[in-house]
């Protein structure tokens, strides 16, 4: 589905730098050679790192994952063929740098990546955050739904990360929709887990995501169904509620992602990704994260271009749902 770039748009909006005027190996270091956010009037979307991985039960690293996903965008390009879009250009995107969160503390950490998002939040922006680990999805879905009240959410991991606690921990990469949950942050009635696969501790742990509301799509779904029907019944559950997407990079395969710090076999593909993400233009995506790029398991940096790749299509799909 495709939507044309005429039906929103910004003439002063200040896009990537020229790849023809400054090789991609050069230039600034923001996400796709963007302007900074302090080098433009406002910004629609702004583009945020979270360097923080102290919530991670296995591999960590996901700490570098900003740097890792906006140095991958250096090659993105400023049209979107598949959407017919210029994203850059109809609305301001810009890089608002990273917000700096105790690595020691997971409480403070958390309370720093809430007030850093409301404060762009309050300056009119929607956000694109790259992370670090998936607790930060938490903090960040506190500060979205204090802007459009509780949210649709489309969850892609291979993991459900609702569970109750680890080690007696509350606030960690694997709970933040069950904390999310309880704090009433999500529309109960479009809650959907997209890509999940691999052993789990207990069958009671779908039996208490299904009592939080959350629809399953797994990974093995894709190859009995195919994206198109997938995307079709997606698309009616969230219907036109504000819509929030959490992207975990290990929703793919490790042949596409194996720097991220849980891999599981079994995995999509990046094109089966990008295919489904493309098919939800015209949602009305209200923010979005893509976290858990640890570079330090990656090989040439391939985890971080799909990362980059993803983060262009969320751009895209906030150009396309504003209606404004």
């Amino acid at each position: 589905m495709t939507q044309p770039a005429e039906r929103t748009g910004r003439t002063d909006a200040v896009g990537p730098v020229d790849a023809a005027q400054v090789p991609r190996f050069a230039g600034p270091a923001t996400f796709a050679r963007l302007p900074r956010v302090d080098q433009v009037n406002t910004a629609d979307v702004a583009v945020v790192g979270v360097p923080f991985d102290a919530g991670v039960s296995f591999r960590p690293g996901a700490r570098f994952g900003p740097t890792a996903v906006r140095e991958a965008s250096r090659l993105l390009r400023p049209y979107h063929p598949g959407l017919d879009i210029s994203p850059f250009d109809v609305q301001q995107v810009a890089d608002a740098g990273d917000i700096a969160c105790n690595p020691f503390d997971i409480a403070e950490a958390i309370a720093a990546i809430e007030a850093g998002s409301d404060e762009l939040h309050g300056a009119g922006a929607k956000l694109l955050t790259i992370g670090g680990d998936h607790t930060i999805a938490l903090p960040l879905l506190r500060s979205v739904v204090r802007q459009h009240g509780p949210v649709a959410l489309l969850h892609f991991d291979a993991h459900l990360d609702t569970w109750d606690t680890y080690f007696g921990a509350k606030y960690t990469h694997g709970t933040p929709f069950r904390r999310a949950f309880e704090e009433g942050l999500l529309d109960t009635s479009a809650l959907s887990h997209v890509g999940t696969r691999g052993p789990l501790y207990g069958k009671s742990d779908l039996a208490d995501d299904a009592g939080m509301g959350f629809g399953i799509v797994t990974s093995m779904d894709f190859m009995n169904k195919g994206v198109a029907e997938i995307a079709d019944g997606l698309r009616r559950r969230i219907g036109d509620r504000p819509l929030y997407l959490s992207i975990d990079i290990d929703v793919l395969d490790p042949a596409h992602a194996p720097g991220t710090g849980t891999p599981e076999a079994g995995g999509l593909t990046s094109r089966e990704l990008l295919a489904l993400l493309r098919s939800l233009a015209g949602t009305q995506v209200v923010g979005a994260d893509v976290v858990e790029v640890s570079p330090a398991y990656d090989h040439a940096e391939m985890t971080a271009v799909a990362a980059s790749h993803v983060a262009y299509e969320l751009v895209s799909l906030m150009a396309l749902g504003d209606k404004g």
